[in-house]
């Protein structure tokens, strides 16, 4: 019997002339945050939506404690969508105590209002709510029924840097209560802050599995040396260094620091401009699945 709360087996998804997903398998744990990344085109929001019930899959599964995604899963899923419509003319209130209605059992109205820091809106017409408020109201209408586990599909696209961190802190304190979260984003601080396990999908399939910090030490040597594109001469790219040029960069990888500043000094590689600092999320992402435009 599987110890997982979502199981993902050989999950298949074709349409005429593609294969969105090209047999997929991974598990997640209860109680943990679990990402799921990917550029556009990657399969990553095919994947969720099958995981959510609402793609069926051309072949494999996806299972909920060890069954099929069924009644159980749909008591016990909260989900907030890249997109929702509400009711117009509804307030803050009266649109979480529409969801609420729902379900059999779930959270009090205003248990979920507090949860979430809607205190101060919960009267105020939900059409005049600002970006980031919405998302705390889509957030609060996932958690009405007190899910085991919430999906959260991009949740903080286009919001300002401020409403994104207060955002971030919301979902940190329902990962204190122990329920699994499973996440899609493009933000890669996003995922490094909250994730706990990433799966990294490219053209279909998995390039990359497991804890951030340790695909961190996998993939790269201790330290990274970024300079301006500018300052980089052409003849300087078939020097002898772990090199990958990113939009405006150039980024160097290397565990001799004082050996690959030698080299670039050689090379009459100017290095005013020089910024060194531990790889991040971002440099595995770019690593594996190139820096080339998505359709």
């Amino acid at each position: 019997m599987s110890t997982a709360l979502l199981d993902v087996r050989d999950l298949v998804k074709e349409y005429p002339g593609t294969t969105a997903v090209a047999g997929v398998s991974f598990s997640v744990p209860p109680g943990i945050c679990f990402g799921l990344l990917g550029p556009n085109g990657a399969g990553k929001t095919t994947t969720i939506e099958i995981m959510e019930g609402i793609l069926p899959p051309t072949a494999g599964e996806v299972r909920y404690r060890d069954a099929p995604l069924g009644e159980r899963f749909r008591e016990e899923a909260g989900i907030l969508f890249q997109k929702t419509a509400l009711q117009d003319f509804l307030t803050v209130r009266q649109c979480i105590a529409l969801f609420r209605g729902l379900y059999a059992r779930g959270l009090d109205v205003e248990t979920v209002i507090r949860m979430c820091a809607l205190e101060k809106l919960a009267g105020r017409d939900a059409r005049k709510l600002s970006g980031g408020q919405q998302q705390r109201l889509l957030l609060a209408i996932a958690l009405v029924n007190d899910p085991a586990v919430l999906f959260l599909d991009e949740p903080t696209t286009g919001l300002d840097p401020q409403a994104r961190r207060n955002f971030w802190e919301l979902v940190q304190s329902i990962k204190a209560q122990r329920k699994t979260i499973i996440l899609t984003t493009h933000y890669m601080e996003e995922a490094e802050l909250l994730c706990d396990d990433i799966v990294i999908m490219d053209r279909g399939r998995i390039v990359a599995q497991g804890p951030p910090r340790r695909l961190l030490h996998e993939h790269f040597a201790e330290v990274l040396l970024e300079l301006p594109r500018q300052d980089f001469p052409p003849q300087a790219r078939s020097l002898p260094l772990h090199i990958l040029e990113a939009n405006d960069r150039i980024e160097i990888t290397t565990d001799d620091l004082e050996g690959t500043l030698r080299t670039l000094l050689a090379a009459q590689v100017p290095l005013a401009n020089l910024r060194i600092r531990p790889p991040n999320l971002e440099d595995l992402f770019l690593e594996l699945t190139g820096t080339e435009l998505r359709p």
